[in-house]
């Protein structure tokens, strides 16, 4: 399992603020059709997205491995 879909969660999130601060200080109005509030949003969104599900992921994979180890210890005695 790789660490990818974290990552790119947080670049995501970091997008958004970088978004949320030209927004704020003016540079930039609108990307295409859409204002950048809405993109920045929605950016942020789904990188706090992947980052959550990655981490409840791992955190269930590192639960069914120790009942596995807990499992094994029992059988052996």
């Amino acid at each position: 399992m790789s660490r990818a879909a974290r990552l790119s969660g947080y670049a995501l999130m970091a997008l958004a603020a970088v978004l949320a601060l030209a927004m704020r200080r003016g540079m930039v109005d609108h990307l295409g059709p859409f204002p950048v509030a809405a993109v920045a949003l929605l950016t942020g969104m789904i990188g706090v997205m992947l980052v959550f599900t990655d981490l409840m992921v791992r955190g269930l994979y590192a639960q069914v491995a120790a009942a596995k180890h807990a499992n094994d210890e029992e059988e052996r005695g």
